[in-house]
């Protein structure tokens, strides 16, 4: 099969951006990444373009990035519109890769975008309740909180305040592991003082303020075993990816050492399994599939981006990717294995809980972290001696799990 390689990336800061749009986020992105590579416009073939809530915000339903890209002179190739729910951006770099593989060019951009803030918060948490069956909706909540029966919730340990159903998922979840595997809300307070920590070196996340794990557990609740810093904000913001074929790099002049490999790219769908088969886990099943098309296992891993929309998602996706046996996670957080200079870091970037989480940006964002840990210049977020990265993205819910995930392997 044709090598794939991504010879440029960029990635706005991430937050609350007052007076950007999607127009305005793209360009910058875009402009960025061409830069990185080296190139001009015309040199595109092709672009994909993700997005998930401009439909929902703005009521823009249709040609989402054809508009976006049109204003800065991309036009007259394909454009195509990518909706995979948290794991758009993550699709749209693997349908750049296979549009390259397929013989259709030499070079392509990958690019996700949103603008999710705006005065209303109630059409902002709204968004959220398209990320499962709606005929089912009532159903599917029963489903995923029976999850977290048998773990009790200690008083004052919810929100008064309005909060995402999805982070209710995400504490059932929490429960779920606590109660098979003994893990504690001290060990998700790690990941989270872990992730905060790695922030602070991270110029464009949105939460740059140290966190220790104390602080963590006293901050407010969202609901049990969730508090406020284990849990991903909502943020604007945009990232884009150059990819090119050898011949790509060849004839834009790319220096080798800077053109990181497309070792595999991975899109799985959930299945119908019970919550005993966590073995099963559809990222699990993605992640095997992934490291054998790789030729590689995850001993070879040096640094992952993982889908931590709270904290409890780092826990569950570490160990669905081999980089702790099931059960482990907390416990390998606790004990350092994830910080950088650990023995695998995990979310340099900060991760979605620190970063942001602009969600058709989310899986470009981490490919732009570990392009960069790669190459060797993330400055003092430096994974030392970085060659293979991983990135695991997810998004939506059917059943007991998330719809879809993504998992990127790239190396030197």
């Amino acid at each position: 099969m044709e090598k794939v390689y991504i010879a440029g990336v960029s990635m706005t800061p991430m937050g609350r951006l007052e007076g950007e749009t999607v127009k305005t986020l793209t360009r910058s992105a875009v402009t960025g990444a061409l830069t990185d590579a080296g190139i001009g416009q015309s040199a595109v073939e092709a672009v994909h373009f993700s997005n998930a809530t401009q439909r929902h915000m703005e009521g823009q339903t249709m040609i989402a990035g054809q508009i976006a890209l049109r204003d800065m002179g991309i036009e007259g190739i394909p454009v195509i519109n990518v909706e995979n729910a948290c794991a758009s951006g993550s699709t749209a770099l693997n349908l750049a890769a296979q549009f390259l593989k397929a013989g259709e060019g030499d070079v392509a951009l990958a690019v996700g975008v949103e603008k999710m803030w705006t005065g209303d918060k109630a059409r902002m948490f709204s968004f959220f309740d398209a990320g499962w069956e709606l005929a089912r909706a009532e159903e599917n909540t029963a489903e995923l909180l029976a999850l977290g029966v048998g773990v009790d919730d200690p008083e004052g340990s919810r929100s008064p305040k309005p909060f995402s159903v999805f982070m209710a998922v995400y504490a059932a979840f929490a429960k779920a592991h606590m109660r098979m595997f003994g893990s504690t809300q001290a060990q998700f307070a790690a990941v989270s003082a872990k992730n905060h920590r790695h922030s602070g070196a991270n110029a464009k996340a949105q939460f740059r303020d140290p966190y220790t794990v104390d602080d963590v557990l006293n901050a407010p609740p969202i609901t049990y075993p969730l508090t406020l810093p284990m849990c991903a904000p909502m943020s604007d913001g945009g990232a884009a990816a150059v990819l090119m074929t050898e011949a790509g790099l060849r004839r834009h002049g790319v220096p080798r050492e800077r053109a990181i490999e497309v070792r595999a790219s991975v899109i799985q769908t959930g299945s119908a399994r019970t919550a005993a088969e966590f073995e099963n886990h559809l990222t699990a099943r993605a992640a095997r599939r992934a490291y054998e098309i790789a030729g590689l296992g995850p001993e070879d891993v040096s640094v992952a981006e993982v889908h931590d929309a709270t904290a409890v998602g780092e826990v569950i996706q570490v160990e669905n990717l081999g980089l702790a046996s099931f059960g482990e996670g907390g416990l390998c957080a606790v004990q350092g294995d994830f910080t950088i200079g650990g023995r695998v870091p995990v979310n340099p970037s900060g991760g979605l809980e620190c970063k942001g989480h602009p969600i058709g940006a989310t899986g470009l964002g981490q490919i732009y972290e570990l392009v960069t840990q790669l190459r060797g210049e993330a400055g003092a977020r430096q994974v030392d001696g970085a060659r293979v990265a991983v990135a695991e993205n997810g998004g939506g819910l059917i059943g007991i799990e998330e719809a879809v995930a993504a998992i990127t392997i790239l190396s030197r």
